[in-house]
């Protein structure tokens, strides 16, 4: 950031999980958009370089569940005037009976604890900018069950009650509370990571759709809510392919 830009006090967007996927995109979307953007994720390699394309871009690696972290980093900031919910994850697809209790907590762990952690680290911020957003990517696992998802299902149910809740509590704050629930987005690591590596598994996740969405579909739409005037508050915004219906029904060609 410029001596110039800070003089200024370019307004700055913080997004966490900007190592890839839907981060990433919100990253450039938000950049492009002019934002001084701050990118934070476990992985610096990534982030930096990513940051390293972008104009008034800077990356901070941070671990969203480590509590003393998040402080560390909220303290480094001189503003933040949009915060971008966006680290979170699938482990396993198991059903009740047989899910690993460690896959759910660590579910619990980064989607809800996560977004917490940062969302109370950088809300004196968020208010004091006069104008703040926050924004919760969750899921529409966030808003109907499906067989074989009741960990990721709980964990995203959680995080948009955090953000429900969020909201009626900051009403008469300068401090907008925006939830982004996508449905099926293929990206290149979110079904991967699900099955733990098995890319013939994640494969079949998208098998015969032929136009799941993609991040950018999804930064697309977060840029959108962001810039709309102070005054308007997107709530909630559900995204699905056209070919999906539901999280259980989606047509496939093949």
């Amino acid at each position: 950031m410029t001596a110039e830009e800070r003089a200024v006090g370019a307004r700055t967007a913080v997004v966490t999980g900007a190592s890839s996927g839907i981060g990433a995109a919100t990253a450039r979307q938000l950049a492009d958009a002019g934002y001084r953007v701050v990118l934070t994720a476990r992985r610096r390699d990534r982030i930096e370089k990513l940051a390293a394309a972008l104009p008034n871009a800077e990356a901070y690696v941070l671990d969203v569940t480590d509590r003393a972290a998040v402080d560390a980093f909220a303290a480094s900031l001189d503003r933040c005037d949009v915060l971008v919910n966006n680290a979170g994850g699938a482990l396993g697809a198991d059903p009740v009976a047989t899910g690993d209790p460690a896959e759910w907590r660590a579910m619990y762990e980064v989607n809800v604890l996560g977004t917490l952690h940062i969302t109370q680290a950088l809300l004196p911020a968020l208010t004091a900018s006069g104008d703040g957003t926050v924004v919760v990517v969750s899921s529409t696992a966030g808003h109907g069950t499906y067989e074989g998802g009741g960990g990721y299902v709980a964990a995203k149910h959680g995080e948009h009650v955090l953000a429900e809740t969020l909201r009626l509590e900051l009403c008469g704050q300068p401090v907008r509370v925006i939830e982004i629930a996508p449905g099926m987005v293929k990206t290149e690591e979110f079904a991967t990571t699900r099955f733990r590596g098995d890319t013939a598994k994640a494969a079949k996740v998208y098998e015969g759709v032929a136009e799941p969405l993609d991040a950018d579909d999804i930064a697309e739409t977060i840029a959108w809510a962001v810039s709309r005037p102070s005054h308007v508050n997107i709530d909630l915004l559900v995204v699905r392919p056209r070919a999906q219906a539901s999280n259980s029904k989606v047509h496939r060609t093949s």
